[in-house]
């Protein structure tokens, strides 16, 4: 049988989508599971393996990922030109009311913003799988109270709600979609849907 650090490289360059240590012991028929530990001890040569290289092993929310450094986006990226998705400073907004305060309502991301919320950002948001509906407001009309998902943390290559850039009482939200944006893998190597051109 080929070494751990060696089927591990092979398993995550294979995904579409990062994988827990628990995925990563189910690809092992059961007599010839690896060791936590050694799981880990394994992960850990393969991200010292790939440094200085054209790939990376990361920690996101969903799990170990192999991608290609942020050094190496301005030659990558342009493989997928004409596929770059640009945000909107709405949608930005948007996505970072959320981000910062939820659970939150429609109405209190529109109470903040100032100006109505357009239907087809909230709908870009959860197509791409970014937030997802946490609950009700126990109040008239009960509206859906918002949150980010896992597939929002693993496409901004964060681990968990804590590695957000941190939020200035007045922050140019520009500024966040800007460090989000910068925190994203090149799009062959993100975890969610396909980037498609958008001016949302």
């Amino acid at each position: 049988m080929p070494e751990l650090k060696a089927i591990l490289e092979a398993v995550l360059l294979a995904a579409a989508e990062p994988l827990s240590p628990e995925r990563l012991l189910g690809v092992f028929p059961e007599a010839e599971q690896p060791e936590r530990e050694a799981l880990r001890a394994a992960l850990a040569e393969l991200a010292a393996a790939c440094e200085g290289r054209g790939v990376e092993l990361v920690e996101v929310a969903g799990g170990f990922r192999l991608q290609v450094p942020q050094a190496f986006a301005p030659w990558v990226s342009r493989l997928w030109e004409e596929r770059t998705a640009h945000y909107s400073r709405a949608l930005l907004e948007t996505l970072a009311l959320i981000a910062y305060r939820q659970p939150i309502t429609r109405g209190e991301i529109e109470a903040v913003r100032g100006v109505s919320l357009s239907g087809s950002i909230m709908k870009t948001l959860q197509e791409r799988e970014w937030i997802k509906v946490v609950g009700h407001r126990e109040v008239p009309g009960r509206p859906a109270l918002y949150a980010t998902t896992q597939a929002f943390l693993d496409y901004f290559n964060l681990k968990s709600l804590s590695a957000l850039p941190p939020l200035a009482a007045v922050r140019d939200l520009d500024a966040i979609g800007a460090e989000l944006e910068r925190r994203a893998p090149p799009p062959a190597d993100r975890a969610s849907p396909s980037p498609e051109s958008s001016d949302v």
